[in-house]
């Protein structure tokens, strides 16, 4: 059956051209493509190699060296981007720390780490912001960003306080996360798998490097990736993709696969 629409009685002759019912195929640009927002990040590189281009080749008057030195802010520009960008989608994300602590934890990927973020604990509102997997173990990392102006302290090894305000709800939270996660994945496992609990402050300085508060490792949010790195290896290559392969199941994303 033709697709053209039936001929009325008023019809141009068939030997008339025939009209297309197809809109013209309008040919994209370069620069059509930097205006859609999803190429902003193109043009911007875009703009900055010209200005450092133009600038540096003016000083120098050698057009070769503006040139290179074009290049050169176009290959910076990206592998600033690519180490800044994050695999939590803005609109998932719930601090700027959470933030800070994945950018740590990227850095651990070539020793073999393995990462998965804003994780729930099924059955409950609750979630572990980042729970690591590599050579020396299973960390369940709440980042924290609190008010700077308030200190950071501790009483008598077990009460966590900033400022005036007792922080034992935020510790039991964070030790709940793990003994459920731990729970979770050794029964998956077969066998015993220890989750060790912390919390990674930003904004007020940590008076100490690492100290474990009610069963909760507590540091300084940038210390992050020397208290995961510290001890000693635990795990083999095979066991670190099985377990894995495991929290990714047994803790589904907070938000969805996206």
């Amino acid at each position: 059956m033709s697709d053209r629409p039936a001929e009325d009685e008023g019809a141009a002759p068939e030997h008339s051209a025939p009209t297309s019912t197809y809109a013209p195929v309008e040919r994209a640009s370069l620069l059509s493509l930097l205006q859609q927002p999803r190429y902003r990040h193109l043009r911007t590189r875009v703009l900055i190699a010209v200005a450092v281009g133009v600038v540096v080749g003016f000083l120098v008057s050698d057009v070769r060296v503006g040139i290179t030195a074009a290049v050169l802010a176009a290959i910076a520009d990206t592998i600033y981007r690519a180490k800044s960008h994050s695999t939590v989608p803005a609109w998932r994300r719930s601090s700027v720390a959470e933030r800070k602590t994945e950018a740590q934890l990227k850095r651990l990927e070539r020793s073999g780490y393995r990462t998965l973020h804003a994780r729930a604990i099924p059955g409950s509102e609750a979630q572990i912001d980042h729970l690591v997997i590599g050579p020396t173990g299973v960390y369940a990392v709440d980042s924290e960003k609190w008010d700077k102006r308030l200190p950071v302290r501790v009483q008598m090894g077990k009460k966590l306080f900033h400022g005036p305000f007792d922080m034992k709800p935020r510790l039991t939270e964070a030790r709940w996360e793990a003994t459920q996660a731990s729970e979770l994945i050794s029964k998956a496992y077969g066998r015993e798998v220890t989750v060790v609990a912390s919390l990674a402050i930003y904004g007020p300085p940590v008076p100490w490097k690492i100290m474990t508060i009610r069963d909760v490792d507590v540091y300084e949010g940038a210390r992050a990736r020397k208290w995961i790195t510290k001890r000693e290896r635990a795990l083999t290559d095979a066991e670190i993709e099985r377990l894995y392969e495991i929290a990714a199941q047994v803790l589904p994303p907070r938000y969805g696969e996206g």
